[in-house]
């Protein structure tokens, strides 16, 4: 037996028998010292809370009848849209003193009306944007990232435009500067490649600058284009574009600056190219977003699952069950209603 143990043991056996003979001779019949029991056993009570004393008043503090009447002039209807300290200084002008300012505040503190005293008017929450595509061109995302420059002040602007349901790029252009009416040709220059017609899309952007400006938002009206926006601060209501431009400053040859424009064009064009004919997106069911657009993706998938039965009957026992390619999702959403979070069952305080 282990000396831990042994010890457990014998303190256990004595107090086992200081509950026969007494603590002092328990100790002595087992050669254990008394303050080992008493380090065992000690229920020190816990210290008492002192009780603080109530604070004097100060001999000079204002009485309540005193305190009640500096709060009613306060709120009056003369001074309830002044701040104490504009109160006190129109009384001194009237050669009335009441209580000093920081008196003024302590009062309102009292009663919670340090804050502004005014109705307010109280902005409606933003709306969460609720977007679905069940095909192509139904709904685009679009958002506009930097490129660095040659220099610290040189920079390059991306502007791409996605298609929600197959991740395909329909329009991308490397600008010098960010504007409004550059915004205007690159979404004009999308619609017409693409011959969308009125009442058909929906077009998704943060809230930028650009996105939300006015000559932006007229030309989607002109052309019949619904247009959406995230909400405030909410970066996860675009989450499509903010993938698209990882995956796009993440590629292996992504310089840390470009040279020029031209070679951040040049880039932009080798990047786009593979990303649409050779990139198999997780997205969308391992199909290149290529496929996926134009309609030829089926025929990828018949392809897969040719290959995996042949796999399946070669070698039976590698699997537990018949393999099949994953299918695309029927609808792709921004904000799902059916996955967001109920809210909180409010609680009845009457």
């Amino acid at each position: 037996m282990s000396g831990a143990v042994f010890d457990l043991a014998r303190l256990a056996a004595l107090e086992e028998l200081a509950l026969l003979v007494g603590r002092v001779a328990a100790c002595a019949a087992l050669g254990i010292n008394r303050q080992t029991w008493y380090a065992r056993n000690r229920r020190s009570p816990a210290p008492p809370t002192p009780e603080r004393a109530p604070r004097a008043a100060h001999p000079s503090a204002l009485s309540a009848a005193e305190r009640d009447l500096v709060h009613e002039v306060m709120n009056s209807e003369r001074f309830a849209e002044m701040a104490p300290a504009a109160i006190r200084a129109s009384l001194l002008d009237e050669e009335v003193y009441l209580a000093s300012e920081s008196t003024m505040y302590r009062i309102l503190r009292e009663h919670g009306e340090v804050r502004e005293r005014r109705r307010q008017r109280t902005h409606p929450a933003k709306k969460i944007p609720e977007l679905a595509a069940t095909a192509p061109n139904q709904v685009w995302t679009w958002d506009v990232t930097v490129m660095r420059g040659p220099d610290k002040r040189a920079k390059y602007f991306l502007y791409s435009m996605i298609d929600l349901y197959s991740r395909y790029t329909v329009g991308w252009m490397v600008a010098a500067c960010e504007s409004e009416q550059l915004a205007v040709d690159f979404i004009t220059a999308c619609l017409d490649k693409h011959r969308i017609t009125a009442d058909t899309l929906t077009i998704h952007s943060d809230r930028g600058a650009i996105q939300t400006a006015r000559t932006v938002a007229l030309l989607l009206a002109d052309l019949g284009v619904a247009k959406s926006h995230s909400r405030p601060k909410t970066s996860n209501d675009n989450p499509f574009s903010e993938s698209h431009f990882k995956t796009l400053k993440y590629r292996h040859d992504y310089p840390d600056r470009f040279a020029s424009i031209e070679q951040a064009r040049s880039w932009a064009a080798r990047f786009f190219t593979w990303y649409h004919l050779e990139h198999r997106h997780s997205g969308i069911a391992m199909h290149r977003p290529h496929d996926v657009y134009y309609g030829t993706h089926q025929k990828v998938h018949d392809t897969r699952a040719k290959t995996l039965t042949t796999a399946y009957h070669t070698h039976p026992e590698r699997f537990r069950k018949p393999p099949r390619p994953a299918n695309l999702a029927d609808t792709v959403w921004i904000n799902n209603p059916a996955l967001r979070q109920p809210d909180p069952t409010p609680i009845n305080t009457t």
